[in-house]
């Protein structure tokens, strides 16, 4: 693995928030901001910044109540509002003016949000398995799951039910990558089990639909012309269709597409695919 190091900064609310930085081979390296989704942490992307900061500095984002960030004491602090402001002021933190950033499903609303409310702070966008339109089946399925963790007794137990919760998702995975999975998704707690590595009240904007539940995002979105776009769809998706693909296209000709094979939400980025598409997108820049 490349080395890393782990940083801190305060959010507007005092939170201590967590992120990791991959120097880059310079001072002078561009700079990708990697933000993952609802459940998951930074370390989603190790991989990606393996491979990334060999020309780039790369930060991956531990959003607020994930990872090694703390836990917001009003969970409906949990919305993209309140990732935008965290997110500003990592990038303050870290003495960045403008970043790429590379956001998974939330990771990607928040990156959308990001650009509309602070432009010149972000110099292009990788959605990854997101945009303006979210097919109601793939929120119902992770409305089943998020929040409800149980603990599990040893890394075996919670590897097979990770497994289990999203083989459809992989369904070409070995067992080594969803053991990988499973230690980027799961930390062990102070009971000696082992749980997902979120506070579970993110669910609770989640489930009650906050204040941007049902606001129409396709405005947004056709706000973002002129900024450089890549979106990666994976081919099993529930959250994103093809047909709001083909429309986000027809919205902004300018931005890339590709179509991510045999992987449903989200592509892990280090599908030959996938990173393809990310390293020719960033080449450009």
């Amino acid at each position: 693995m490349t080395a890393f190091t782990g940083k801190t900064f305060q959010s507007k609310d005092g939170l201590r928030l967590y992120y990791r930085d991959y120097s880059g081979p310079s001072a002078a390296s561009p700079v990708v901001l990697c933000l993952p989704g609802l459940t998951r942490n930074g370390r989603d992307f190790e991989d990606v910044a393996d491979h990334l900061s060999q020309k780039y500095r790369v930060l991956c984002a531990d959003l607020r109540g994930r990872g090694r960030s703390a836990y917001a004491d009003d969970p409906m602090t949990y919305q993209p509002p309140t990732y935008v402001e965290d997110v500003v002021r990592l990038l303050d933190a870290a003495g960045i003016d403008k970043a790429v950033f590379i956001g998974t499903s939330l990771g990607g609303l928040v990156s959308m949000f990001t650009a509309t409310l602070h432009r010149d702070r972000v110099r292009a966008i990788v959605l990854n398995d997101v945009g303006p339109e979210i097919e109601p089946a793939g929120l119902d399925r992770i409305r089943g799951y998020v929040g409800k963790q149980s603990g599990y007794a040893d890394w075996a137990a919670a590897t097979a039910s990770v497994k289990t919760l999203n083989a459809h998702v992989y369904p070409k995975w070995s067992d080594a990558e969803w053991e990988l999975m499973t230690r980027r998704l799961c930390a062990p707690r102070d009971d000696g089990k082992i749980y997902t590595d979120y506070d579970a009240r993110i669910a609770m904007p989640f489930n009650q639909e906050g204040p941007v539940a049902h606001v129409d995002l396709w405005p947004m979105f056709a706000g973002l012309k002129g900024i450089p776009l890549l979106a990666l769809r994976g081919a099993l998706s529930d959250i994103i269709s093809q047909k709001t693909l083909d429309k986000m296209a027809a919205t902004l000709p300018d931005m890339n597409t590709v179509l991510v094979p045999d992987v449903g939400h989200a592509p892990y980025l280090m599908e030959p695919d996938a990173r393809a598409a990310i390293d020719a997108f960033l080449a450009k820049l």
